[in-house]
Order: structure tokens, then C-alpha cells, then sequence
């Protein structure tokens, strides 16, 4: 018997009506997606998402209020949903704020309506997400260290502690996440299954007390493991 797809529950956060009854027109187009709920500001948000516990919150960065960002660090701290955030503004200091208060991915509003609902299948089934756009430059940018040198002793290498608690397998899950693979991926290389792929990523994120993939992918650069 074919099991059907799990619904995605999908709460949408930004301040212009017309802009959250766009997405859930877009949203609802997909049979495995449903719009439980919306919010105007970031403390709709966090309200809504402990109200309502949905898979995934579609959050605006730009609010009044309480921004995107202060929210995002709230239900993610809270373990209420992960967090896509979906915004026009690609600035470094947007991305860099949404990825460290532990959103799952970035997009920009610019995406095509596909990438968007693949993007909250991937966000939802514990995968990160970040718009082409910004992807390297992140990822280089959050990752960028000084070669190990005795000038420089507190340049992190492959024998940082912040390592001691992982696996050899952990380790390998970790590197890969450094260089952006996704669970799919990362099971592919490392010739596993999805689901212990998954695990993995779950100890790795515990072990070393970060809200998301794309911070251990920071933390990987930091290490010399990407």
C-alpha cells in the first residue's frame, strides 16, 4: 500500500496582507502543503507558532515590531517549527542574522513558486535551504578562517574540542554539511540510509549546541572539516 506525503503545516509571517494572501494562494496549490495560519508582525509569529505548532514558519524578515529575525531566534530557541526565511533583501547582514538566530534556509521573494514549495518540503523534511543567490558567498564568508600558524594560535584546525564529542562518522556527517550537501547527499557519499543520515545530523546539531544545519556548517568551516 502507498503511503501518502505527509502534510507540510505552513504558518506564513509578513506585514503586507497582499503578500501572505499571495503565498498562500501559492502554498495551498500543493497537495502536501497547508497554510495553518498568518501573522503581521514577529509577535504574531512566535504567538501563532506556539498556538498552532506548525512544520514550518515562512518568515518575512522586515516587520514592525518585533523583526523577523528576533522571531525567528524565539521559535527556534522554543522548538516550535523551523524557520524559512523569505525575503527581497539579499544583504549580508540579513542573511547573517537569520542564519545565526537558527532559520533553516533563505530564500528571496524573487524565487520561482517550484523552488518555494520545494524549499518548505526541504525545510520541513530537516534539510537547509539557501537561495543560489547568497549560497557561496555565505558559505565563504561565515566560513572564512586564517591558515593554522604559531603566529596565529587561536586559528581553529581540524583538532578543535569543540570536535572531541563527535564520532569519526558524525565527523564525516559534519564536514559534508561544511560544503552544503543535503541529507540525500551526505546519504549518497557516505553510502547510508535517509533516515540514519538524519539522525546523524540531529546528534551533530546536540553535540555541539547549534539550532541549525547551516550554523554546523559554520562551525565545520571554523574546524578545517569543509
Amino acid at each position: 500500500m502507498t503511503v501518502p506525503p505527509r502534510t507540510v503545516r505552513v504558518l506564513v509571517a509578513d506585514d503586507h496582507a497582499a503578500i501572505r494572501a499571495g503565498l498562500r494562494l501559492l502554498l495551498q496549490t500543493a497537495d502536501d502543503v497547508e497554510v495553518v495560519g498568518e501573522a503581521a508582525d514577529g509577535d504574531a509569529a512566535v504567538t501563532n507558532a506556539r498556538a498552532l505548532r506548525p512544520d514550518v514558519v515562512l518568515m518575512d524578515l522586515r516587520m514592525p515590531g518585533t523583526d523577523g529575525i528576533a522571531a525567528t531566534r524565539t521559535i527556534v530557541a522554543e522548538s516550535l517549527a523551523d524557520v524559512l526565511v523569505l525575503t527581497t533583501f539579499d544583504l549580508d547582514e540579513y542573511v547573517d542574522g537569520a542564519l545565526r538566530a537558527g532559520a533553516a534556509g533563505f530564500l528571496l521573494k524573487s524565487a520561482e513558486p517550484a523552488d518555494l514549495l520545494r524549499a518548505v518540503r526541504q525545510v520541513a523534511a530537516g534539510d537547509g535551504v539557501l537561495a543560489p543567490e547568497v549560497t557561496r558567498r555565505v558559505l565563504a564568508r561565515l566560513g572564512e578562517v586564517p591558515p593554522p600558524s604559531a603566529a596565529d594560535p587561536r586559528a581553529p584546525t581540524p583538532g578543535d574540542p569543540r570536535l572531541d564529542g563527535l564520532t569519526p562518522r558524525e565527523a564525516d556527517v559534519l564536514a559534508a554539511l561544511g560544503r552544503g550537501l543535503s541529507n540525500q547527499e551526505i546519504a549518497a557519499e557516505l553510502v547510508i540510509s535517509e533516515a540514519t543520515t538524519k539522525t546523524h545530523v540531529s546528534r551533530v546539531l546536540a553535540k555541539l549546541q547549534v539550532p541549525s544545519r547551516m550554523q554546523a556548517a559554520v562551525v565545520a568551516r571554523e574546524c578545517g572539516l569543509a
